[in-house]
């Protein structure tokens, strides 16, 4: 019997545990996935929470009833992974793999800036990347009385890169609901040059900023938060100041990729970025967060991935090339606020495009445009996650790669 041990039954490892428990001979190979947390959360839904759009039930499940029959699943710490020996340390057991699923995600490490998570940390300095972060920007803002609220993010990569646009927009929306937008000034600060990290995407999204009465304050990289003149600095000196601060820190992949001597400078493991088998070790394979492929670390992509991992993970069993196919195909709704969002759909190689989606010509979605059939996409994905995505259930319509039909490429 060989042994196939997936580490973290977050997004992409259980997509994984799903796809090939019907795919592996059940004589031949035992699949075990190790995770040490009891609750799966929908994290795209933390961006909801502090708005009070999504409740805590509806982010956060039990996630063992999403490992499929079939597969050893195993809920303790993970200490250390020994690629050269084919084996990992459990709190209390060994495992030995023929072949190993990394897919570890990443996490924010407030940490890595000086002050950031001191004194005034789920105070006046809040995350929403955490449950615990979204819960108490929550709690804050409902008893909030205005001033200057800074949305900002460190630096890159970090998990849905969109994320904290979203955050700024909704954030116009809902201060405006409760009448109270005059009271508030908001600025978005970003160490890109732009608003996204796409030229076209940045133009549209510039276009709101200035319709919403955003500022922006962009070249950003910041160096140290100052808690006690509530003032963000970056290494120019250049400060911002705020009354709240809602911020993104740096992303890191988890500390066992660290132990294990595994990743690069923030932990995430160097992976092909076609085929997602690691650089490093042949029975290695890299999904989602944990890996430093140049995609979107986000839901879509992972669910993308997954489907030709499940294909090179067969074709490397049967001691076949592997298909370098993954094109690091993206999809992402962009709330914009007032029940409107953007759709964009972008790879390696293409930024976002104009055009129509699913369907080539038709839609019903419109590509880089604000539309209310967006922001239903947006709330409809929820479903979709808990239901198909996480099953590793195809989406119907919409293939792997990316596709250029119904898009306009200048």
């Amino acid at each position: 019997m060989k042994n196939l041990v997936i580490l973290g039954a977050g997004t992409s490892g259980t997509m994984m545990a799903n796809h090939l428990v019907s795919k592996l001979p059940k004589k031949e190979w035992k699949i075990t996935i190790v995770d040490q947390y009891k609750t799966h959360y929908y994290q795209p839904g933390f961006l909801f929470l502090p708005f009070d759009i999504y409740t805590e039930d509806q982010v956060k499940k039990v996630g063992k009833k999403f490992i499929p029959k079939g597969v050893n699943y195993i809920q303790k710490k993970i200490e250390q992974i020994f690629p050269k020996e084919n084996k990992v340390e459990l709190e209390d057991e060994t495992l030995q793999y023929d072949l190993l699923i990394v897919a570890t995600g990443c996490k924010i490490a407030p940490q890595e800036t000086e002050g950031m998570k001191g004194e005034n940390w789920h105070k006046t300095v809040f995350d929403f990347y955490t449950y615990e972060g979204s819960l108490a920007l929550r709690n804050k803002l409902r008893d909030w009385k205005g001033g200057k609220m800074v949305v900002h993010f460190t630096e890159m990569p970090i998990k849905c890169p969109v994320a904290p646009l979203e955050f700024v927009f909704l954030a116009d929306s809902y201060f405006t609901k409760k009448g109270m937008r005059d009271k508030v000034d908001l600025t978005y600060v970003t160490p890109l040059g732009g608003a996204f990290t796409k030229p076209k995407a940045t133009a549209a999204l510039s276009h709101l900023m200035k319709e919403k009465n955003i500022k922006v304050v962009t070249d950003f990289n910041i160096e140290r938060v100052d808690n006690e003149k509530n003032q963000i600095i970056d290494y120019g000196e250049t400060a911002v100041e705020f009354d709240l601060l809602v911020t993104v820190p740096t992303n890191m992949g988890d500390e066992v990729i660290e132990r294990s001597g595994m990743g690069d400078d923030l932990n995430f493991v160097p992976t092909h970025h076609n085929t997602l088998q690691s650089i490093d070790y042949e029975n290695v394979f890299v999904i989602g967060d944990a890996s430093n492929i140049p995609a979107s670390k986000a839901g879509s992509v992972a669910h993308f991935a997954s489907e030709t991992l499940t294909d090179n993970i067969l074709l490397y069993i049967d001691g076949k090339p592997l298909k370098e196919e993954f094109d690091g195909h993206a999809n992402c709704f962009i709330e914009t606020g007032n029940n409107k969002a953007l759709l964009i759909d972008f790879n390696y190689k293409f930024e976002p495009l104009e055009g129509t989606f699913p369907i080539a010509g038709i839609g019903p979605l419109k590509l880089l445009k604000e539309s209310i059939f967006n922001h239903w996409g947006k709330l409809a994905f929820r479903w979709i996650y808990w239901n198909m995505l996480l099953k590793g259930i195809p989406i119907p319509m919409v293939s792997r790669n990316m596709s250029l039909k119904g898009k306009k490429i200048n």
